[in-house]
């Protein structure tokens, strides 16, 4: 039944793509007699996948509803500035990185719309599967860890994004009873999530079949995230470590493997979006269409230029001689050395761009607003197969919403509240030691730029500069992969690190000119007025919006 409040359109049916599990012919809608066979079920299992990426609807403008959050996690942090073709392009991303956001903005309707689609698919599946009497319970169990699992997901983005926000599971309603209040409390909310991932670690196997299904390894990474945004540090070190005692997961042996299409499903990969082109779907809609508009421009790609490096991402990866992050914040300069990954990351003038040519300042789209820098971090080269040289642009790459990096970060940080800072340091650099096996290399064969970047040699023994090398070391990690603005604000600093920003920020970008950072607000964004005013009241607005 269609939920009248939260605009959750049931659609059930998916394209077919030729490299994982959704290799299914599209599918009409399905009635409820059609319940009664298992290539149904299945259909209805696959069609709760499809939202991870954003696309929701035929449209293509999945970028106002990013899998990657790379809006809501770069385009508002330090990390990044909108980019396009000046603050009217896509004006909507443009006020949310300046805080001005108001409730009808495209982007937070649409990602509440996308999250809660993904809900009701997932919702609906788990109804047909207990109500299916022809599947095995093996595979009954299987398939509701993976629902479980993906409804999660999809509750966990609406919860560090709107925070409060209402619950809906599988018990079959009314459409009047869709009038539902967003009133649970922040402990009955994530709880909710962790029943979903702690079901689905219960009943899904440490591999599946099909390539793209969730795993019990990706039920136990969310885990080990959920307790880090709850602050439950010890869990945090539990999940982590039980990640790592499967013995199916290592960093990758390069970091640039993570961003490597030929390199997908690796050992880092814990849960990805699946994408795909080429695959008969109409217009290539599997593929990267929620980052579309990251293409930087030039010579190789359309000029789109969007989440545009911002000159403090930059420089936060200078090093010292000792090479270690320099934290002065100065600009890069020509001979300074750098850390590998930025240059994986950023595109700059003169280094190289994939296997196509010295990046130019003169591809990036609107340098005097923007700065010359541009995205390159999961670019594809549009010499490659994996690339679509066409429209909407494409590429089949997939995206980790969680890495291995991420969860040993994560129980480094958790290793720093509990005391044991050298255990945090050993994970440090271990990730640190991977980055320096990857240098960017000219079209010659030599290294780009002066890379140095060294592991922390000395024993950390205050908690304060553990803490602080242990944050870097995400930011420099997780670069423009979504994740920056929810760590800043689950760290409770969003409010100084961002106001520090601006007062630096505004005197080289003029439209920040007037960008504030509210504490007690902006940590999270407006409820869609939308579906305000389709909950007859019950909804009601967060704090600091009209």
């Amino acid at each position: 039944m269609k939920n009248k409040v939260l605009l959750l359109a049931l659609a059930t049916s998916l394209a077919s793509c030729n490299k994982d599990f959704l290799d299914e012919q599209p599918r009409a809608s399905l009635s409820s007699t059609d319940l009664n066979n298992l290539a149904a079920v299945e259909a209805l299992i696959t069609a709760a996948y499809a939202p991870l990426g954003g696309q929701i609807d035929d449209a293509n403008n999945a970028f106002n509803s990013p899998g990657t959050n790379w809006t809501f996690g770069d385009v508002v942090s330090d990390d990044a500035y909108k980019g396009g073709g000046g603050v009217g392009d896509q004006n909507g991303m443009h006020l949310m990185e300046i805080f001005l956001t108001n409730s009808n903005i495209i982007d937070v309707d649409r990602k509440w719309r996308a999250c809660y689609e993904g809900i009701a698919r997932a919702n609906r599946a788990i109804r047909a599967v207990n109500g299916f009497a022809g599947m095995s319970e093996d595979l009954k169990k299987i398939r509701l860890g993976e629902l479980h699992l993906l409804r999660g997901h999809y509750y966990f983005d609406l919860k560090k994004i709107y925070n409060r926000i209402p619950w809906v599971d599988e018990t079959a309603r009314e459409i009047t009873e869709y009038d539902i209040p967003n009133n649970l409390s922040d402990a009955q909310l994530w709880k909710n999530i962790e029943n979903d991932f702690l079901l689905a670690q219960t009943n899904l196997p440490a591999t599946q079949t099909d390539l793209g299904r969730a795993t019990k390894g990706a039920a136990t990474a969310y885990l080990a995230k959920l307790y880090a945004f709850t602050k439950d540090y010890p869990k945090v070190i539990a999940s982590a470590d039980a990640v790592l005692a499967s013995g199916r997961y290592r960093l990758n042996d390069n970091y640039h493997d993570n961003f490597d299409p030929t390199k997908e499903h690796g050992p880092e990969s814990l849960f990805a979006i699946e994408r795909s082109i080429r695959d008969g779907t109409p217009s290539n809609f599997r593929g990267s269409l929620d980052e579309r508009l990251l293409n930087p421009g030039g010579p190789y790609y359309p000029v789109y230029g969007f989440d545009m490096p911002s000159q403090d991402l930059v420089n936060a990866f200078k090093t010292t001689a000792a090479g270690l992050p320099q934290t002065d914040k100065s600009d890069v300069g020509a001979t300074d050395s750098v850390d590998p990954r930025l240059d994986h990351a950023v595109a700059r003038p003169g280094i190289q761009f994939l296997d196509l040519a010295p990046y130019a300042a003169s591809w990036a789209r609107d340098a005097g607003t923007y700065g010359v820098f541009s995205f390159k971090k999961r670019m594809v080269s549009s010499r490659s197969t994996f690339y679509l040289n066409q429209f909407p642009w494409v590429s089949a790459l997939n995206y980790d919403i969680i890495r291995l990096a991420d969860v040993l970060l994560l129980k480094a940080e958790a290793q720093v509240e509990t005391g044991n800072l050298e255990g945090a340091r050993a994970i440090v650099n271990q990730i640190r030691r991977r980055a320096n096996n990857d240098k960017v290399l000219s079209a010659n064969g030599t290294p780009a730029a002066t890379y140095n970047v060294a592991e922390y040699t000395a024993p950390w023994t205050d908690p304060a500069i553990a803490r602080q090398a242990v944050r870097t070391e995400r930011r420099l990690e997780l670069a423009l992969e979504g994740h920056r603005f929810f760590d800043l604000v689950r760290w409770g600093i969003a409010d100084q690190v961002m106001n520090d920003h601006f007062n630096r920020e505004k005197t080289r970008r003029t439209f920040m000119s007037t960008a504030r950072f509210i504490k007690g607000t902006h940590e999270y964004w407006p409820i869609p007025q939308s579906q305000i005013n389709l909950s007859k009241g019950q909804l009601t607005q967060n704090p600091g919006y009209n």
